[in-house]
């Protein structure tokens, strides 16, 4: 086996150079950065088995740098040493994904033995990144899990654009950054945005980026998240919440493979590989007009559903367990495992939530818990959801010489509709909120009754 290399991340020289003779006596290869900026850089560039990182430097800090990283999804453990200790930065860099965190001035047997530790868990991280009940850190033995984890490989050497449908909760995420992982450019950027939760006024220039004076308080160029994808991959989560007038100037991107800064007269070419997400149906969102249909089959090239969790309740006891170890751990609570009636409480509930839900509940249920079991009375399960009805309250008989769903289905839609207006005295916008559509829904569905 080669060497493990070890990244230097420091802007003191004087240190750099130390730890760099330290490091080579040990037998470790060795790269120097001076900083946050320069550290990403180097591994968009180059493979490191660990990376030792100052706290404060200039134009990117420490902590910074580990939000990068993670952005990224560069899996690298990281030892963060400065001389401005306190507990406070310490709990911040265990937060951001450090490995461990070291004050100076340091003891070099406590920094060789972190890093072994450090080196010897990744080494173990990798070799289960495949493991009977798990591929590539995503928990799932189920059917429905393993017809996903054989298609990852398949979707993840191909170079098209891929959507990823399921609900929330379910781990949309998790699957983007494992094709990003498998694929030729996993040694490049990963890079997530979320279409959701970016102000509709500043969506352009965090994608597109801009030149310095093309709005007020633009002093200086700015990097959009295409191009800092460029020869990665870009994961754009919640798609369906992308407006119109964006979804076209996207449309523009995926097709000229060219981005546009605000302020700028020449495009930047970009080689970018699309991941998208929605828990949305983008197929009735084109019928009804609120999403391009072509975008749609730009990014739709190739298709891969996550199933819900209540569809693979196979899967629920190996998450509690993971869930319960990774949540004592980091409580620090000696709990060995759940109660056999919460488990059975667990199996029987649907978790509209999905996996989220599920470890929203275990991390609640540990931190509540003073045994050595998790039991029934601490878990707090959620038996009806924001915005769902009771189906006790509609019961409808088959007659015995069937009927016509969809003309049923129409007849009732028709019907709510009239009733909706009929209650706001013809107002659409309000009629619209008491159905729970968005007015663009709504306008299509009297439309498509006639009743516009």
């Amino acid at each position: 086996m080669s060497k493990p290399t070890i990244l230097i991340v420091d802007d003191d020289k004087s240190l750099q150079e130390f730890l760099e003779l330290f490091l080579a006596k040990e037998g470790y290869q060795v790269a120097v950065a001076g900083d946050g900026e320069e550290a990403l850089s180097y591994l968009s560039k180059n493979q490191a088995d660990l990376v030792l990182a100052d706290i404060r430097m200039p134009r990117l800090d420490g902590i910074s740098f580990l939000k990068a990283l993670r952005e990224k999804a560069f899996e690298i453990p990281v030892i963060m040493i400065t001389a401005y200790a306190s507990l406070d930065t310490a709990v911040i860099a265990k937060q951001e994904g450090a490995f461990d965190y070291v004050p100076k001035p340091f003891k070099l047997d406590q920094l060789r033995d972190l890093i072994k530790r450090a080196l010897a868990k990744e080494r173990v991280s990798l070799e289960a990144t495949n493991s009977e009940t798990s591929f590539m850190g995503i928990i799932g033995q189920s059917p429905a899990m393993k017809r996903v984890f054989g298609l990852l490989p398949r979707i993840a050497n191909a170079p098209s654009n891929v959507l990823i449908t399921g609900e929330s909760g379910t781990g949309k995420e998790l699957i983007a950054r494992a094709i990003h992982k498998l694929s030729p450019r996993r040694d490049r950027p990963f890079v997530v945005v979320n279409c959701g939760g970016i102000p509709p006024n500043l969506l352009e220039s965090e994608l597109f980026g801009y030149k310095a004076g093309a709005f007020t308080g633009a002093s200086r160029d700015k990097e959009g998240l295409f191009v800092k994808a460029h020869k990665g991959t870009i994961f754009l989560d919640e798609i369906g919440e992308l407006p119109l007038d964006m979804q076209v100037k996207l449309l523009r991107v995926v097709q000229e493979k060219a981005v546009m800064p605000l302020g700028s007269t020449k495009e930047v070419k970009i080689d970018v590989r699309i991941i998208s997400a929605t828990n949305r149906n983008l197929e009735k969102e084109v019928l009804e007009g609120n999403f391009r249909e072509d975008l749609f089959y730009r990014l739709n090239v190739i298709s891969l559903e996550l199933p819900p969790l209540r569809e693979r309740k196979e899967d629920i006891p190996l998450l509690v367990d993971y869930f319960l170890k990774k949540y004592a751990q980091k409580m620090g609570k000696k709990i060995e495992g759940i109660s056999e009636f919460a488990l059975k409480a667990l199996m029987e509930y649907d978790f509209p939530g999905n996996v989220r839900e599920l470890e929203n509940i275990i991390e609640r249920s540990v931190a509540l818990e003073s045994g050595p079991l998790i039991l029934p009375e601490n878990l707090i399960l959620s038996r009806k959801k924001k915005g769902t009805q009771d189906n006790k309250g509609l019961k409808i008989e088959l007659p015995e010489e069937g009927l016509d769903l969809e003309d049923l289905l129409a007849q009732i839609e028709v019907s709510l509709l009239k009733q909706a207006l009929s209650r706001t005295g013809g107002n659409k916008t309000e009629a619209a909120k008491l159905l729970g559509l968005n007015f663009r829904s709504f306008r299509y569905r009297l439309a498509k009754y006639g009743l516009s």
